[in-house]
């Protein structure tokens, strides 16, 4: 598995880049040995603290997202790798405990993430734009056909708030949403 590690304004020395290496590579022999790569990004987060993301590709289409914050930076990678790990020991369960034969396995298209972004003028800062937030990106994304509890996964795989699908069920559109109390909300249109 290619294995990157970069920093933003800080410098990461051989041995953060060992452990890094040695432990995505754990994660992969463990889960998913035939893992494509991932990288590591460090930088500088409030108050003197460090932040870690860390972007798995596990297959083709399939990524995975980790963000830790902390003191130190191994800490801050820690609390990443760890993410990376229950969102695949989740995935593979999930895949495992498929009990229902008539229910397809998701495919690597429905999963993917195929995210860009569109940076908008933020407009004159005299403007009054009175209680409406200014719009600063706009996220393009492939919407995927799956059920709900797919669904779920998926969003907890894409580690997002929200994700829009269409229900294979009823061939509408809907959408499932973390709700801040930590459960899944389910939006389904009449």
């Amino acid at each position: 598995m290619e294995i990157r590690v970069s920093g933003h304004q800080i410098e990461t020395g051989e041995a953060l880049q060992a452990h890094v290496s040695d432990r995505m590579n754990a994660i992969a022999d463990k889960y998913f040995s035939r893992a494509i790569g991932a990288h590591a990004t460090f930088g500088k987060g409030p108050h003197d603290s460090f932040q870690c993301d860390i972007v798995a590709h596990v297959m083709q289409g399939l990524v995975l997202k980790g963000h830790g914050q902390a003191q130190d930076a191994h800490v801050a990678f820690e609390g990443a790798a760890e993410r990376i790990e229950k969102q695949l020991r989740r995935y593979m369960r999930r895949l495992k405990d498929r009990s229902s034969p008539g229910q397809p396995s998701p495919t690597i298209d429905e999963i993917q993430d195929n995210a860009s972004y569109i940076v908008f003028d933020g407009g004159n800062e005299d403007d009054d734009a009175g209680d409406a937030p200014a719009v600063i990106a706009e996220t393009r994304v492939d919407i995927p056909t799956s059920s709900v509890s797919d669904a779920v996964m998926m969003l907890d795989l894409r580690d997002t708030n929200a994700l829009l699908f269409v229900n294979s069920k009823t061939g509408s559109h809907n959408m499932v949403y973390r709700r801040r109390d930590g459960t899944i909300g389910w939006v389904e249109p009449q």
